[in-house]
């Protein structure tokens, strides 16, 4: 996490804590990222519920369309990485909201 820690990246993440409703991360990540990026990133999100979820490899790359090495990836940061992904699953789970 070294190379997060810096004046840019604090910026950004102070930007995104400033959103308050789905349309509004909609409309900042419109701005920000491409189609590309926003996919993959949405994707990888995708992957991280189903393996939460407890579904094999097979079923989450037929569904999701991504590559097994991109589930691999996933996969050791939920069990091995900052803890990010447990955090906000975690805080997702307790809200009305369905995922």
């Amino acid at each position: 996490m070294k190379e997060m820690n810096d004046k840019s990246t604090d910026i950004l993440f102070k930007a995104i804590l400033t959103l308050r409703t789905v349309d509004e991360c909609r409309r900042f990540f419109a701005d920000l990222c491409t189609i590309t990026e926003l996919k993959s990133i949405s994707q990888r999100m995708e992957v991280a519920l189903m393996l939460k979820e407890g579904s094999v490899y097979t079923d989450i790359a037929e569904k999701t369309g991504a590559s097994t090495a991109t589930i691999s990836r996933v996969n050791r940061c939920i069990n091995y990485g900052s803890d990010g992904y447990n955090l906000v699953i975690d805080r997702m789970e307790k809200t009305d909201e369905p995922l």
